[in-house]
């Protein structure tokens, strides 16, 4: 099963310490290094984005911004487990050491190897 693990500070929140940065970077090269996270990274900042979006086959882009500065994803990670609780568990081992914050997991559509492999 494969998850998109997202992260938020929240706006309030101090930045992050050098000490947490350390950590951030040593859980996830360890999870990296196991197989677990399939990709990570963080989004920059200031996120202004481009919204493409398909009306009666017309396709539209926007330049952003779109979201509040709040409501902005400050990182991701895809991961493979083998269950809903084993992100869960990821997540939250992960947000002990980011911080104040909030998180989405999403499960991740994976139709599985293509025929004939």
């Amino acid at each position: 099963m494969k998850f998109l693990l997202t992260y938020q500070q929240q706006p309030n929140a101090a930045p992050p310490t050098p000490q947490q940065l350390a950590a951030l970077g040593a859980y996830t090269q360890k999870m990296l290094a196991s197989g677990t996270v399939k990709l990570t990274g963080g989004l920059v900042r200031p996120t202004r984005g481009i919204q493409i979006s398909c009306e009666k086959g017309k396709i539209s882009v926007t330049d952003g911004p779109f979201a509040e500065t709040k409501e902005l994803i400050d990182g991701f990670a895809l991961v493979e487990v083998k269950s809903k609780e084993e992100a869960i568990a990821l997540a939250s081992e992960f947000m002990q050491i980011a911080g104040d914050g909030v998180g989405e997991i999403l499960q991740v559509f994976d139709p599985g190897p293509p025929p004939g492999r």
